[in-house]
């Protein structure tokens, strides 16, 4: 028989707290261990299914994300295409948020005045938030005049 493991070798072995991989496994991300005397004993592979929970978190996937997308891993099944396709597009939007984000906050830094609330272009920011416009669109508003 292989090496088995205890919960605590595999969190020292996976730096995931013992508490991480009772929820992950109750929530179906890792699969039932055997018990032996009443205690979680992994196999080694275990230690690959923690690292892939961790890189699915890692770029974005919720628990519940990382669940579908490791009961859809079979060849017959192309739903994890498709669950990554759609992460794609979400960090897509908010990498674009991110960055209108940060223009936002260069040009404020980049403002003349010595306090931002005395400046005209962060005023009808403002308006232009509170009128319902996004970000981008306030932004390109004030900075389009």
């Amino acid at each position: 028989m292989s090496e088995q493991l205890t919960i605590g070798e595999l969190a020292s072995r996976t730096g995931v707290a013992t508490s991480a991989l009772r929820y992950w496994e109750e929530l179906g991300l890792l699969p039932a261990p055997a018990r032996v005397s009443g205690q979680r004993r992994y196999p080694p592979s275990a230690v690959g299914q923690v690292g892939v929970v961790l890189l699915l978190r890692d770029v974005g996937f919720t628990l519940r994300e990382a669940k579908t997308f490791i009961a859809s891993r079979s060849p017959a099944d192309d739903g994890w295409r498709e669950l990554c396709q759609r992460k794609l597009a979400e960090l897509d939007q908010r990498i674009a948020q991110a960055q209108v984000a940060r223009t936002a906050i260069a040009h404020g830094l980049a403002c003349p005045h010595e306090d931002l609330f005395e400046c005209s272009n962060f005023a009808d920011g403002v308006a232009a938030l509170l009128a319902g416009r996004s970000l981008e669109e306030a932004h390109e508003e004030v900075h389009s005049r």
